[in-house]
């Protein structure tokens, strides 16, 4: 018996609220169970320095939790005058994974910075901070295709990212901080809307894992997949 009681393929309720911040180019607030996270896009019309005269766009994001969103008050990294490593590690795959989903060429000279604020965290942050990403990024996509900044979408496809792992012996979709924290087997897998693979992390965490208990784990992630997928359409309808 999972610790929230769900069934091994059961999703944490999903919500994205569209529009939560007033000057961001896109935004949304996503909740997946007890994790929710803060979501902006901002546009900027210069791209980085090693994109001058190259005709492309860049899609980069920034990471961050606030300090109780935790159980215990976390130090802002601020105050310590540098980022963490799992900060660093965190935001550059949020980054990656929203390009591989971009058509460059279509965006054009200019960069879209994803701001992902963790306000109350329970597992699967990272997740929750791609697919929420990915809506606010649709967004200021939307608004540049409005302005007829851009005359092509440069959003190819959806993009989202889930959680699974081998929790007491059996695979599982969506840990909580319950199940991550306690997993012989952890993976994360961000996929397009087409079922694309983009990023698999996945690492044994106390126990060794085999191939079909892989795949089986892969299982699980495409069947998250759809109702992540259908939770971003919905929230850009």
């Amino acid at each position: 018996m999972r610790p929230s009681g769900r069934n091994l393929s059961q999703m944490r309720p999903i919500s994205i609220e569209t529009g939560v911040m007033r000057h961001a180019e896109g935004s949304c607030l996503i909740r997946c169970g007890n994790t929710h996270v803060l979501c902006s896009a901002s546009i900027e019309d210069n791209p980085p320095r090693f994109l001058k005269g190259t005709g492309l766009g860049w899609v980069t994001a920034e990471y961050g939790m606030l300090p109780r969103a935790t159980n215990t008050r976390n130090r802002r990294e601020a105050a310590q005058g540098k980022q963490s490593g799992r900060t660093q590690e965190i935001q550059r795959l949020i980054g990656r994974s929203l390009r591989a989903g971009v058509d460059r060429v279509a965006l054009g000279e200019r960069q879209i910075t994803l701001d992902c604020d963790v306000i109350q965290a329970d597992g699967g942050t990272r997740c929750a901070s791609i697919t929420g990403a990915w809506v606010a990024l649709r967004l200021a996509a939307n608004r540049l295709m409005q302005a007829g900044v851009v005359t092509s979408d440069p959003i190819l496809d959806h993009v989202a990212a889930v959680s699974c792992g081998i929790y007491a012996g059996q695979p599982v979709l969506d840990l909580d901080y319950a199940e991550d924290s306690e997993a012989g087997t952890d993976g994360n897998f961000v996929m397009t809307g087409g079922g694309r693979l983009i990023e698999v992390q996945m690492s044994a965490e106390g126990a060794t894992f085999s191939r079909n208990e892989m795949t089986g784990l892969l299982d699980l992630a495409e069947a998250g997949m759809a109702e992540l997928v259908a939770a971003q359409k919905a929230a850009i309808a």
